[in-house]
């Protein structure tokens, strides 16, 4: 009989882990949505909503073995997963619930930069808006208000950024090159100040700067996911609610349970790459297990990153060395188009 192997989030680290151990155990991947999405380029869906189908696929899709669960978890316990009142024991579990946008203000005309369903319901609005915000100047803001400067060019667009530099853990040629690049579209940039509140659709920085906008996007830090594991393991949390792994991506307290993706306290970039490289450790280690093998140990290393600039250009970044323009732009997209084949099984 198979070893049961129960994984939480059906993101990039949770996929992968399921696609690498469905022909050898019994796997069940709980999502809250029943699709992979290659988050990279959701932000492009709000100027082209028809870019969801190429990054869109159903879990079914691609997996031929693994068992679908579309819900939430709401409480996780040594033996078994809850999700709406149904338990799902495991002799593994993987926990890769991924992270959310924090919310610093409640606002009906402000949208979460999260997800591609959310963001395409907006694309009417964005056409009908003159004046935009953006309430971030990180990854995430920039490549949103390049793609938006990109298909309308006569709107107006800030970024209102709690930091001196955009992208500020990016060498100084890319922070510059981002800059440079909006400016030159007439983006203004409002550096070292956060918005902290709105009436209607006027927003209010924490230095009183009042910024109009008929329509803002949140793209300020993530935060971990970490409801599914209740009361009762919050202390594989650490002060962030992040979940505590060791070198081996083991869940503190346990030799069964593992964790991978942006729900880790692994100090690096939450990026795809990195939730993928995770979740391959994580397979093997499985695996090796099961075997009577070693554990494999995690090693965090560099990874080239692109950063898009709209379809035709971007910032390529691999720890000192920049490159940008075109090449970068391109690349993008074939990352993406070459991630998805995975996808289309």
């Amino acid at each position: 009989m198979q070893k049961r192997v129960v994984i939480v989030g059906g993101g990039f680290a949770g996929s992968s882990i399921a696609m690498g151990l469905e022909n050898d155990f019994d796997v069940t991947l709980i999502d809250t949505k029943n699709y992979f999405e290659f988050t990279p380029s959701v932000l492009r869906t709000i100027v082209e909503p028809e870019h969801i189908k190429k990054i869109q696929s159903l879990h079914k899709n691609y997996l031929s073995k693994a068992v679908v669960v579309k819900g939430s978890v709401k409480g996780i316990a040594k033996k078994h997963v809850t999700v709406s009142g149904r338990k799902f024991p495991y002799d593994y579990l993987a926990i890769c619930s991924g992270s959310e946008y924090n919310l610093p203000m409640k606002s009906k005309s402000t949208v979460t930069a999260a997800r591609a369903d959310i963001l395409a319901k907006y694309t009417n609005k964005l056409k009908k808006s003159k004046s935009v915000l953006i309430i971030g100047g990180g990854l995430v803001g920039v490549e949103l208000a390049a793609e938006i400067i990109e298909r309308y060019p006569d709107k107006r667009i800030t970024i209102a950024h709690d930091n001196e530099f955009l992208i500020e853990r990016n060498p100084r040629k890319a922070r510059e090159y981002a800059k440079k690049f909006l400016h030159k579209r007439k983006v203004k940039i409002i550096f070292n100040e956060f918005v902290i509140k709105n009436k209607g659709n006027i927003y209010i920085t924490d230095k009183k700067t009042k910024i109009k906008a008929d329509l803002a996007f949140l793209c300020t830090g993530i935060k971990p996911n970490y409801w599914c594991m209740g009361k009762s393991l919050s202390y594989c949390l650490n002060q962030g609610n992040a979940i505590i792994v060791n070198e081996y991506l083991q869940v503190k307290g346990f030799s069964n349970v593992f964790a991978a993706g942006d729900i880790t306290d692994v100090r690096e970039e939450k990026t795809a790459q990195n939730a993928e490289k995770q979740a391959e450790i994580v397979a093997k280690n499985i695996i090796n297990i099961e075997k009577g093998k070693a554990l494999e140990k995690y090693l965090s290393k560099p990874k080239i990153m692109v950063i898009s600039l709209g379809k035709w250009h971007g910032i390529l970044v691999y720890k000192n060395f920049v490159f940008t323009g075109l090449i970068p732009g391109i690349l993008k997209g074939i990352i993406e188009w070459k991630e998805m084949m995975k996808y289309k099984k």
